[in-house]
């Protein structure tokens, strides 16, 4: 049972009048899970998920379970994401070749499904600005086979001064009082306090301005949080209108069978949500009935709040220039051994629309759109292909997540059996013979890892930080969340 501040009480009793109890009624209920399919994998043979029908504003999202030691889950063919949270990127809905921005992005259930739309062309710049969090972004990155992100650690200043007016389309999920995940969260309700939502709200001003300095004339910005309170949403909007007036408010289409609701224009005006009657409505007020609102009381998801602003193309455009990243030519000794290792390893392998990037001794392609990153901490530019060794290259993980499998000229499925010794780190003594090299293991049709077939025997090379046992009956949930 969740035992909700008195304070948060009295206020959504007063705003919501006599739906109010209805509201307070669903933090009593089950929490509904749910995940999303990945179309950048192989997903005709998904194996261990708990289907419970598809969530309607979205063709990959369902309701249920993932379980994390699966191979829907291991392989990347399926992302546990919360079902309110999946409505999010449907509203930006970014197309291929775009630019696109998700500022505030780890996890990466955002930012995975942004990249499910893109379809690996284009440039998706994913930043988190704690380093911890960051890295947990960038391995869910790599393990939904994304190619064609860039992962940042930087704060919204810091990278709004290196990429003015850069992006087609920015996503701003705003850190928030988180007033709708309460049912899932017992931390959010303890750290909230009367005044707690004000001082998010001051901090998402910060973070958009910073934003706003980002996106390119005729762009558009969708803002989302996890709360249900007005400061931090549609005063949060009315607030960007007054102070850029070359945004408006797009409509955002409330699918059939979704439950969506409109936004409160009439909650815009803080006198309003203090308590004083207020009846004038200025046309600003009026234009955020296009947001949208997720209640717990009304769908199978916790509380979300959405808008989606465009900037007019006739907004002043910078003058600043952004540096494109310089091409990099590999030494003829690199060059030599990364051919080698294409030659002897791959088919259909093609660089079009990328470009070599070497990070000391590991290999990245980088989107043809990256621009200078020489001032920046990045974590992940776009695939990385491996590391030079001595005299060898050793593919990364990442490529072996990212690629179908018939882009590799050898490759095995596993049996459960072989499975349960990969994931492991065991040698697997595979039933057919190979040329000697790399090989990528595949499960359910997608790539899980690499081995090298020396002697009749795979020596398994799965990342020692990922190797987990396989035990019967192992239903531990994914924790992927947003």
């Amino acid at each position: 049972m969740v035992k909700l501040p008195e304070d948060f009480k009295i206020k959504y009793e007063r705003l919501l009048g006599k739906e109010s109890h209805a509201f307070f009624q669903a933090f009593e209920q089950p929490i509904q899970k749910g995940y999303r399919i990945n179309s950048l994998k192989s997903n005709a043979n998904l194996s261990d998920t708990i289907d419970e029908g598809q969530v309607p504003y979205g063709k990959w999202g369902h309701f249920g379970q993932v379980f994390g030691h699966s191979i829907d889950h291991v392989t990347g063919v399926v992302y546990s994401q919360e079902p309110s949270a999946q409505f999010v990127a449907e509203v930006l809905h970014p197309n291929p070749g775009e630019r696109v921005l998700d500022l505030a992005a780890a996890p990466g259930g955002k930012s995975t499904h942004l990249a499910a739309f893109m379809q690996q062309d284009g440039l998706l710049w994913s930043n988190e600005i704690f380093m911890s969090r960051a890295k947990i972004l960038s391995e869910n990155i790599e393990r939904i086979g994304v190619q064609n992100a860039i992962v940042s650690s930087q704060t919204p200043a810091e990278l709004s001064q290196q990429l003015p007016q850069f992006f087609d389309k920015i996503l701003l999920d705003a850190p928030c009082s988180g007033e709708g995940m309460f049912r899932k969260n017992a931390i959010a309700v303890t750290q909230w306090h009367h005044d707690f939502p004000q001082e998010l709200a001051d901090l998402q001003q910060e973070i958009l301005r910073e934003a706003v300095k980002m996106l390119r004339p005729g762009g558009e910005l969708v803002y989302s949080t996890c709360t249900f309170s007005p400061e931090e949403d549609e005063q949060m909007i009315a607030w960007l209108l007054q102070e850029y007036p070359d945004f408006t408010v797009e409509t955002i289409a409330k699918t059939s069978g979704s439950h969506i609701s409109d936004g409160h224009p009439e909650w815009a005006d803080k006198q309003y949500t203090d308590g004083v009657t207020t009846e004038s409505r200025t046309a600003t007020q009026i234009e955020l009935k296009k947001t949208a609102r997720l209640w717990p009381q009304k769908l199978n998801g916790e509380g979300h709040f959405v808008a989606k602003l465009k900037l007019s193309e006739h907004a002043i455009p910078t003058p600043q220039t952004i540096q494109d990243l310089k091409p990099q030519v590999l030494d003829r000794d690199r060059q030599e051994i990364l051919n080698a290792f294409i030659e002897e390893t791959m088919r259909d392998f093609s660089v079009l629309g990328r470009q070599w990037v070497l990070f000391g001794e590991r290999l990245y392609l980088a989107p043809n759109d990256t621009p200078d990153i020489s001032k920046m901490k990045i974590l992940r530019l776009g695939l990385e292909m491996g590391t030079f060794k001595k005299k060898r290259f050793e593919p990364a993980h990442a490529l072996a997540l990212a690629l179908r499998p018939k882009q590799f000229k050898q490759y095995y499925e596993l049996s459960h059996d072989d499975w349960a010794k990969f994931v492991h780190g065991d040698v697997i003594r595979p039933d057919s013979r190979f040329e000697k090299g790399w090989i990528l293991l595949i499960a359910n049709g997608n790539g899980v890892g690499w081995g090298r077939y020396v002697d009749g025997q795979i020596k398994n090379f799965f990342p020692k930080g990922l190797r987990f046992v396989v035990k019967p009956n192992d239903n531990t949930l994914s924790n992927d969340n947003y």
